[in-house]
C-alpha cells in the first residue's frame, strides 16, 4: 500500500498526520525546512473560540490604511509592485463586508470549539503536561474609549453566538493581575479561551508520531507532481520521486505555489509575525491581548512570550526590526513596571502565517483532483484550529461524515 503524503510539517500537518495514523493510515510528512523552527513553534499558542471574526472584516480596511503609515503598526502591507499581492488585496477588500463576517462566524466558532474539545481529549489521552494547556481564558485589555466601544460591542456579539464574555473594570483587572500595575481603561474576558506552549506541543506531537511509525522527510523540497487523469500518483522532490495513495497540502504560506503546480488557484499570502520570550518579572498571570497594539501576551510561569504584528510579506522571512520595536514598546505602555528588555536579534522568533483573502482556511478536496486534499490558510489561528481541521481532513480522507459543516472552507472557492 502506498503512503499518504502530507506536504508541510507545521502543526496543521502534524495534527492531520495524528488523526490519520489513528485510523491506521500509513503517513509520510514532507517539509522543505528542518522541522525544528517554524511558524508553529514560536507563536502565542492561543486557543481562541472567541476569535469568530475573520481577518477580512470591514474595520480592517480603515485601520489598515492608517496603519500603513507606521512601520511599527499591528497590520502592515509594504506597498510594492507585485501582481500577486495586488490581486490578494483586491480579494481581501471584496471580502471585508458585514455579510461575509456574518456568514463566517458559525464556521469559525464551530471549528474553534471542536478544536478546544480535541485539545482537552489530547491532553487527557496522553496524560502529559508537556503541552502546558492553561484553561484560564483570554483577557482583551484596552486603554482608549474607541477600542472600549469596539470590544464591548464584540462581547455582546460573542454572547449572541453562545460564547461567554465578561466586561471588566480596572478593579477587576487588578484582582486578576495582583503582581503589577495594568494601565487599562477596562477589559473583556473570554473564559472559554486557553493557551499553551506551542514549541512544547510541536515537539511532543512530532516525537509521538515518530514513535507511531510516521516517517518525516525534512529538508525535502517539492518540485512537481506526477498525475494520471485527475489523480496524483507521485510527488517529485529534490530527493527523488515518492509514490503516493493520497496527497494532503499543508504547506502554509507556500500552499499557493503547490496548488499552482497541481493546476488550481489557491490565493495565499504570508502574514509575518514576531515574538520573543522574557523573564516574567514582575509575574504576569493572565494570557491577554493588548488590543490597541494587537500584541499577544502568553505567560508560562517564570517566562512569558510577547508576540504580534501582521506584516503581509509574501514568503519574505527577513526580520523587520521596527515591527519588533512596536511589540516591545507596547509592553510598558500597558505594564509600566514590567522589566522589559529588548531582545537580541538571534532571540527573535519570526513566522509566516498563511492568510487567505477572506480570512477563512481551506479545508477539503482540491478542485478537479480525486485524491488531493488541502488543509491550509489558518492565518493567525493555526495552533487554535489545527486539531479540528486535522480531524476533518482524516474524515474526508476516509470518506466519513465530517464532524461539522465545512462548506465555508471550500478549497476551490476562488477557482
Amino acid at each position: 500500500m502506498k503512503p499518504t503524503l502530507i506536504i508541510g510539517g507545521g502543526i496543521v500537518g502534524l495534527f492531520s498526520a495524528y488523526f490519520l495514523q489513528k485510523e491506521g493510515i500509513e503517513v509520510q510528512v514532507i517539509d522543505k525546512g528542518d522541522m525544528l523552527q517554524n511558524c508553529s513553534t514560536g507563536n502565542a499558542g492561543m486557543i481562541v473560540p472567541s476569535h469568530i471574526i475573520p481577518l477580512a472584516a470591514p474595520g480592517m480596511i480603515s485601520k489598515g490604511i492608517s496603519w500603513m503609515f507606521s512601520s511599527k503598526s499591528p497590520f502592515y502591507i509594504h506597498p510594492r509592485l507585485d501582481a500577486k499581492l495586488l490581486k490578494w488585496c483586491l480579494q481581501f477588500f471584496r471580502s471585508a463586508n458585514p455579510a461575509h463576517v456574518e456568514r463566517s462566524i458559525p464556521f469559525l466558532k464551530n471549528l474553534s470549539l471542536l478544536s478546544k474539545v480535541l485539545y482537552q481529549e489530547f491532553r487527557d489521552e496522553h496524560r502529559s503536561s508537556a503541552i502546558a494547556l492553561q484553561e484560564k481564558g483570554l483577557m482583551m485589555i484596552y486603554q482608549t474609549e474607541a477600542i472600549e466601544k469596539e470590544e464591548i460591542e464584540f462581547a455582546h456579539l460573542a454572547r449572541k453566538h453562545g460564547l461567554e464574555a465578561d466586561i471588566l473594570s480596572p478593579e477587576d483587572i487588578k484582582k486578576i493581575e495582583p503582581n503589577l500595575e495594568v494601565k487599562a481603561r477596562g477589559a473583556v474576558m473570554f473564559p472559554g479561551d486557553a493557551h499553551l506552549d506551542p514549541g512544547k506541543l510541536y515537539g511532543f506531537l512530532k516525537s509521538y508520531l515518530e514513535e507511531k511509525g510516521v516517517k518525516f522527510l525534512s529538508n525535502t523540497e517539492v518540485h512537481g507532481f506526477e498525475k494520471v487523469g485527475n489523480s496524483v500518483n507521485a510527488v517529485l522532490t529534490d530527493k527523488g520521486k515518492i509514490e503516493t495513495e493520497k496527497v494532503i497540502l499543508c504547506g502554509g504560506s507556500w500552499s499557493g505555489e503547490l496548488a499552482k503546480m497541481l493546476g488550481f488557484y489557491l490565493p495565499m499570502m504570508g502574514g509575518k509575525g514576531y515574538s520573543f520570550i522574557q523573564e516574567n518579572k514582575p509575574e504576569i498571570l493572565q494570557a491577554s491581548i493588548l488590543t490597541e497594539m494587537k500584541v499577544a501576551v502568553s505567560p508560562y510561569g517564570s517566562q512569558i512570550r510577547f508576540g504580534g504584528t501582521m506584516e503581509i510579506a509574501g514568503t519574505n522571512q527577513k526580520i523587520n526590526i521596527n515591527r519588533v520595536k512596536g511589540i516591545y514598546e507596547s509592553i510598558n505602555r500597558y505594564y509600566p513596571s514590567f522589566e522589559a528588555k529588548f531582545p537580541e536579534e538571534n532571540k527573535i522568533w519570526k513566522g509566516l502565517r498563511p492568510c487567505s483573502p477572506d480570512g477563512l482556511p481551506y479545508i477539503g478536496f482540491a478542485p478537479g483532483l480525486s485524491n488531493v486534499l488541502v488543509n491550509s490558510g489558518h492565518s493567525m489561528m493555526g495552533v487554535s484550529l489545527a486539531p479540528a481541521s486535522g480531524k476533518i481532513i482524516s474524515e474526508l480522507h476516509q470518506q466519513k461524515d465530517s464532524s461539522m459543516e465545512i462548506s465555508g472552507f471550500k478549497v476551490g472557492r476562488y477557482n
